[in-house]
């Protein structure tokens, strides 16, 4: 199990978010609410005379969520909230941190919707999502390759991975356990939908993970192609692995990306866009993502493997990666911001 690899970067990561943020709950100075959207009554307003329909999907329930941190920089100012979503579907709650780009505030933009990036984070992912940690920019540098033509502006939407550090469940519902795959392809896009300006289409929907959250980016969108048409699986690991799988092999093989590519290759898509991307020094992951793409990337899997030079098993690296080609490659295949 190559995830213990990832650990000791989560590890720091991880104390370096909780040292900054000591202190910092709901009453601290700094801390306000947050929102992304007007009232349903505006939604109302936008969504256009009865009988039409817009690829624009208004929000339908807007909350406050809590303001956690600021993006700075290229990232123009713009907030990182945060809230406890109790899952109705899932029935798992957890926290989810969300983030919009500098462009969704542009009043030229006001009445269009935006693509939507899922990011999960690698090892157990729990209790915080490092893709809202300013150590790694990813925010920043979202907003910064847009500026310059080289990415679409994302909203980034950042949950929990697992319900504890206990054990891995490989982003999937796993019997007698926490419905983590419907909380991961059904309540967090569906909070998403509910608080922001998005997109009536797969088109726009990418999810992106490392590690045990590349695994279950990889197969998230191909078991959900009619939700998420890109994904972005950093390090992955490539078949689930989560020992509690262990007297559920059937609901196992409904979880397996070479399972699930397969069938997606056999009835002929949806199509759908994999950017692996691996540091060059990933010795163990490498050759099992180069199996992966020989064996499923035809047809409708459409494949790509960025290599970072001298790159690791890090978050660090697969935000290098994302400048380096990535985004570019991800962009063109889907829809950008439209009124």
């Amino acid at each position: 199990m190559h995830r213990a690899l990832f650990r000791p970067v989560i590890a720091l990561i991880a104390l370096t978010v909780l040292a900054a943020t000591a202190g910092c709950g709901t009453s601290a100075p700094q801390a306000s609410p947050v929102r992304f959207a007007g009232t349903q009554a505006d939604a109302a307003v936008h969504a256009g005379p009865p009988g039409t329909r817009s690829l624009v999907q208004w929000p339908t329930r807007p909350i406050s969520f809590e303001e956690e941190s600021r993006v700075g920089g290229a990232g123009g100012n713009t907030p990182i909230g945060v809230t406890t979503l109790h899952g109705p579907k899932s029935g798992f709650t957890g926290k989810v941190w969300v983030w919009a780009p500098p462009e969704y505030y542009e009043k030229r933009n006001a009445h269009k919707g935006f693509p939507v990036m899922e990011a999960l984070p690698g090892s157990y992912g729990y209790p915080v999502n490092y893709w809202k940690g300013a150590d790694l920019k990813l925010q920043e540098n979202l907003a910064r390759w847009s500026k310059n033509g080289s990415s679409l502006p994302f909203i980034v939407v950042m949950p929990v991975l697992n319900p504890d550090d206990k054990q891995y469940y490989d982003g999937s519902d796993i019997p007698g356990q926490p419905k983590i795959g419907t909380w991961l392809s059904q309540d967090v896009p569906d909070l998403v939908r509910q608080n922001f300006r998005t997109l009536r289409t797969r088109d726009a929907w990418a999810i992106m993970g490392s590690s045990s959250g590349g695994f279950a980016a990889l197969k998230n969108v191909l078991q959900n192609p009619d939700t998420f048409k890109v994904a972005i699986p950093n390090g992955p690991d490539i078949v689930p692995d989560s020992p509690l799988w262990n007297g559920h092999a059937r609901e196992e093989r409904e979880n397996n990306p070479e399972v699930l590519a397969r069938r997606l290759m056999a009835r002929g898509g949806p199509d759908v866009y994999l950017a692996f991307q691996d540091g060059s020094r990933e010795h163990t992951v490498l050759p099992k993502v180069r199996k992966f793409l020989a064996q499923y990337g035809h047809g409708p899997v459409h494949t790509r493997l960025q290599i970072v030079p001298d790159g690791t098993h890090s978050a660090a690296t697969y935000v290098r990666g994302l400048g380096e080609g990535t985004m570019r490659w991800v962009s063109a295949h889907m829809q950008g911001p439209t009124a």
